[in-house]
């Protein structure tokens, strides 16, 4: 497994782990396993978002999401309905 011998901490680990899930999904051959390739890169590549914002809270969204957390509201956010 290539991601065993990577060095630098979570972060890193989690961009090689894209990288490798990103090959699979390209070179995918079974239909029924590319649902759950895309699942797994989404997640992963919103854990790296996560902690790259985490490192740069200064940036306007950054800010807001983290006030609606602090709210307990979802990160998502809906255009009125009215």
């Amino acid at each position: 497994m290539k991601l065993r011998n990577v060095k630098g901490g979570r972060l890193e680990e989690l961009k090689n782990l894209k990288l490798v899930l990103a090959a699979a999904i390209d070179g995918y051959s079974d239909p029924k396993a590319l649902p759950q390739l895309a699942k797994q890169y989404r997640e992963t590549v919103r854990e790296i978002e996560e902690i790259e914002g985490a490192a740069n809270s200064e940036d306007e969204i950054g800010e807001i999401l983290g006030e609606r957390a602090a709210d307990g509201k979802s990160g998502a956010v809906r255009k009125s309905r009215t």
